[in-house]
């Protein structure tokens, strides 16, 4: 299994390569920004993409989906509650950096328990990790979790913008990915990675 952290962006937004060196078909999770950057990952891992999935729908993980899927061809993947984000400049946060940035929809829409398979026989499972947006999700695959902006090492996401919901991220956390065991390795959408047994452990958020 490859998996690659690209960090990307003003704002340091992880975009990841995950990728099946049997058949070299892989997806790209959370294209936010540099896509020269990205493209040039994919080719340097000799990764044909079979999709571009997005744990939600902010400026900092989509500002890249364009130019990526002009480049790929490749669907992109998004859960039904966040999928308008992509047409709302102001949900999707770009207004306030300075741009009006508006998608064409998502070609694939998932929400819970829906499985995205790419690869020989690689399956990310969709967890909806609401709180952070509406429509955050995490994906699940062979003792690994991507979170997006749900949870960080030692942090957790913003619940203060269009869409978020304190209570949510917390209730999401504790009773969605922690039952994924202590060992699983965590992949958030800014900073290094962790693990669910750390975070359970120092966390000040989740204590």
């Amino acid at each position: 299994m490859i998996i690659k952290r690209l960090e990307v962006g003003g704002f340091m937004s992880n975009c990841y390569i995950v990728g099946c060196p049997k058949t070299n078909e892989g997806i790209v999770i959370d294209p936010g920004a540099e896509p020269e950057v990205i493209m040039a990952a994919l080719e340097e891992e000799n990764l044909t993409v079979k999709y571009i999935i997005n744990t939600h729908g902010h400026i900092d993980h989509i500002g890249a989906v364009k130019e990526i899927r002009e480049k790929t061809g490749a669907p992109v993947v998004m859960h039904k509650e966040d999928a308008p984000l992509f047409e709302n400049p102001h949900e999707n946060l770009s207004m306030f950096v300075g741009s009006q940035l508006t998608l064409d929809p998502p070609e694939k829409i998932v929400e819970e328990g829906d499985t995205i398979t790419f690869g020989s026989g690689h399956a990310l499972k969709v967890i909806h990790t609401p709180g952070h947006t509406r429509g955050g999700m995490s994906l699940h695959m062979n003792g690994k979790v991507f979170t997006g902006d749900t949870l960080f090492a030692a942090s957790i996401g913003r619940s203060d913008l269009p869409g978020g919901n304190h209570r949510q991220l917390i209730n999401a956390i504790k009773e969605k990915l922690f039952p994924l065991g202590d060992d699983t390795v965590v992949y958030p959408g800014h900073g290094p990675e962790s693990s669910i047994g750390r975070e359970k452990k120092v966390n000040p958020f989740l204590r």
